[in-house]
């Protein structure tokens, strides 16, 4: 009996003090590992990667650290490393059947990196949400609507969806649809638009402007107006324009037609 208890309080010494060390290994390799992803965050490195690149490496750094440190807490436990590695491959295989969609959405976070659609800071829209780009991470894409929501989004399901960058290119054409009374003469109404929008700081010289008659509706005359502008200045000529077309038809008498109902009552 002498001797059990004996061989049993040197394991539990043994085993407690390989727990007590693992314990260590994670709790302080966890603290480390994360002052250094945030240090590398801040060196002259990372200021001199792309942004949307930038975010990517930072977390699969930290991952891959984190991954480590857990198989070198096994190993000090004294759990053989072949039996690590048949265990880890089998859970690999279940989980990758388990978890099929979180998968999806590592590969098109790769595919975002590689093709790079947008970038951090681009305004994009994609599956009926809209917003500025703030992070790109392993599985998600996060972005901040004009009204300040934070939406995510899984990157597989974003990969493989219809992406509007409006970013991506210097200038935008900001179109202007209005419509005039029908016995309004077309080259007056073209005249006053084209004047308008030429008078406007924003609008580009070049692309030229452009004011077009597209032709009938049920109301009346329909005409757009074709200004470009930088990318920046959109919707500040969007509002802008549209309210000086109406203070100009205001003042040159230019009718706009309104919807109306008549309702004719019979008396019996």
């Amino acid at each position: 009996m002498e001797n059990f208890l004996n061989s049993l309080v040197d394991l539990c010494v043994s085993v407690g003090s390989k727990l007590i060390l693992a314990g260590l290994i994670l709790v302080i390799g966890f603290a480390c590992t994360k002052a250094f992803v945030k240090r590398l965050r801040k060196s002259k490195i990372a200021s001199k990667m792309d942004r949307t690149v930038a975010s990517f490496f930072f977390n699969c750094v930290s991952i891959g650290l984190k991954t480590i440190l857990v198989v070198s807490a096994i190993g000090v436990m004294g759990v053989p490393m072949a039996s690590v590695v048949t265990v880890l491959a089998t859970a690999g295989a279940a989980i990758g059947l388990a978890m099929q969609g979180s998968l999806s959405n590592l590969a098109g976070g790769l595919m975002l990196l590689i093709f790079k659609p947008f970038r951090v800071d681009d305004f994009v829209e994609s599956q009926g949400v809209s917003g500025t780009v703030e992070e790109i991470s392993i599985m998600y894409t996060v972005l901040c609507t004009p009204d300040n929501k934070t939406v995510t989004l899984p990157n597989g399901t974003l990969m493989n969806s219809t992406i509007t960058n409006y970013s991506k290119k210097d200038l935008r054409r900001v179109d202007v649809s209005l419509t005039v009374a029908a016995d309004s003469d077309i080259d007056r109404v073209r005249d006053v638009l084209v004047s308008l929008a030429s008078a406007h700081p924003m609008v580009l010289k070049e692309p030229a402007l452009a004011v077009v008659y597209t032709g009938r509706t049920e109301d009346g005359l329909a005409f757009v107006i074709r200004a470009w502008a930088k990318k920046d200045d959109y919707w500040t000529v969007n509002f802008e324009l549209n309210e000086a077309v109406k203070k100009a038809f205001d003042m040159t008498g230019i009718q706009v037609p309104y919807k109306q109902m008549d309702v004719h009552v019979h008396k019996d």
